[in-house]
């Protein structure tokens, strides 16, 4: 991504936005997630992402959605997973990359589809990165995911970021890091990362709250802390979705805010495919387009 770089295009003065998306599933999804899109096109973002399914099992339409959102005059980056691929099916999608024009990529390990006992001839996402660059030389820029809270199958927090280092070493112009709700985390890891050396720029990855049941589970599954006063809060407005996404929105505002006046490059939103909670923070943190980021 190396949205810092000289020929990035800055959107709101010292903050660069993102927004992630998952490939639609049927039209009347298509048509949703068109609506979603230019509405988020309204506050100039400086690329959308496109999820990759297990295995590669969203490929089509992963590719399918890049291309649209490049065909509207959008930066688009799809994520590419290579758990469980070869390096011929990776060269080939990076060809397909090339022919439709993409210049950014997301490069993850990803995770085996269930039933699926062969992990292909990646091991770690820096096997992708170091083979992308091998192969393509400096032709992507190339996102890495970073674990503020810990990647749930590391073994210990030096392991961890050993690995996000290794990733960077290997070729990694920038970082989108896993949701969290607790600021110190990622602070800890930020800083963590700057006394090794490495500089390239980590954006926190925010998650609006809607939903207390599909976030636990979410959570749960990979990892990410809600905090016990969050989650005790979200507990006690049982099915009151109004109150949720209320407090929800305050939560997530008070956290963006306070890594804003920490300096951090940017932020990339976890939209699933709604426009709706994250347009709302994107708003109250000013930083739309033409709005004045509030950053220190």
């Amino acid at each position: 991504m190396n949205i810092l770089s000289g020929s990035a295009r800055k959107v709101h003065d010292n903050m660069e936005i993102s927004f992630e998306f998952f490939p639609p599933k049927t039209p009347e999804g298509e048509a949703k997630l068109q609506t979603v899109r230019d509405t988020l096109q309204s506050v100039e973002p400086h690329f959308f992402s496109v999820t990759y399914g297990a295995g590669g099992s969203t490929q089509d339409g992963t590719l399918s959605t890049v291309k649209s959102i490049l065909a509207a005059g959008t930066d688009a980056a799809p994520h590419l997973s290579c758990i469980g691929a070869s390096k011929e099916s990776i060269r080939a999608l990076l060809s397909d990359f090339r022919s439709a024009g993409i210049k950014r990529i997301v490069a993850l390990r990803g995770d085996l589809p269930s039933g699926m006992g062969f992990a292909g001839e990646f091991r770690y996402a820096s096997d992708l990165v170091a083979f992308i660059r091998a192969a393509t030389g400096r032709e992507f820029t190339l996102e890495v995911a970073a674990y503020p809270e810990m990647h749930p199958q590391a073994r210990s927090p030096q392991q961890d970021l050993d690995a996000f280092i290794t990733k960077v070493h290997a070729g990694a112009d920038s970082a989108i890091t896993q949701y969290f709700y607790n600021a110190d985390a990622f602070l800890h890891f930020r800083d963590a990362v700057a006394a090794r050396g490495v500089n390239i720029p980590i954006l926190p990855g925010i998650m609006p709250i809607t939903n207390y049941t599909q976030l636990a589970r979410f959570s749960d599954a990979c990892g990410a802390e809600i905090p016990r006063w969050v989650r005790t809060k979200l507990q006690g407005y049982a099915d009151d979705i109004e109150s949720i996404r209320a407090f929800g929105h305050e939560v997530v505002r008070a956290l963006c805010q306070r890594l804003m006046d920490e300096g951090v490059p940017g932020f990339h939103f976890y939209t699933m495919n709604n426009a709706g909670p994250t347009l709302r923070l994107v708003k109250d943190l000013g930083l739309e387009a033409g709005g004045a980021a509030r950053a220190n």
